[in-house]
């Protein structure tokens, strides 16, 4: 096995433990509150299984199909990784103890409209959109970099819409998201 290789390992897996430190955290929050979560019966799970497929499709396409590490995709690809964890540092600190990885209605003295809340509604889905398209792309996972991207748009087409209808109740969410896009500032 090539460095490379376990180098794209130790980083997906990294990834993987990070998503159950996530579960494990909203977890925590979910039993504190005093507000319940959404249900999501298909949904939910599909996005668990779309998570862990990130940290074992790439693997296995990388392995089977002896995919290189190309310095011209990994670098890019590299750099998409660095940007998508500093916005999800920041939409993590503007959300604080509000942050769930569940649709949990936050009270009307939760809603969040600083960081990158005062440009997009969704920042949090744009961080994932980028590590799903870039994470494979460390060591030339194409497939799983298009398979993974294309289930996401799914799963995220379907959880925004339940996202936004749960939080379109919240009183004072319409109003302070109004002039704000979902994902990219200005356009959508």
């Amino acid at each position: 096995m090539s460095l490379s290789f376990l180098a794209f390992t130790g980083i997906l897996l990294s990834v993987g433990a990070l998503r159950i430190a996530e579960l494990i955290v909203s977890k925590r929050r979910m039993v504190e509150s005093d507000q319940s979560v959404v249900a999501e019966p298909w949904l939910f799970p599909l996005m668990a299984t779309l998570h862990t497929g990130l940290i074992a499709l790439p693997l296995l396409e990388v392995y089977v199909a002896g995919r290189p590490l190309l310095f011209s995709v990994a670098l890019p690809a590299l750099a998409v990784l660095a940007a998508a964890t500093a916005l999800r540092i920041w939409t993590l600190s503007s959300l604080g103890r509000a942050w769930n990885v569940r649709v949990v209605p936050p009270r009307p003295d939760q809603i969040v409209t600083t960081g990158p809340y005062a440009f997009i509604r969704h920042p949090n889905y744009l961080v994932v959109i980028l590590e799903i398209a870039a994470l494979p792309l460390l060591h030339s996972a194409y497939l799983s970099a298009l398979g993974l991207t294309a289930l996401n748009a799914f799963v995220l087409f379907h959880r925004i819409r339940t996202e936004e209808a749960t939080l379109s109740g919240v009183p004072g969410w319409n109003e302070a998201m109004r002039d704000r896009k979902r994902l990219i500032p200005g356009i959508f």
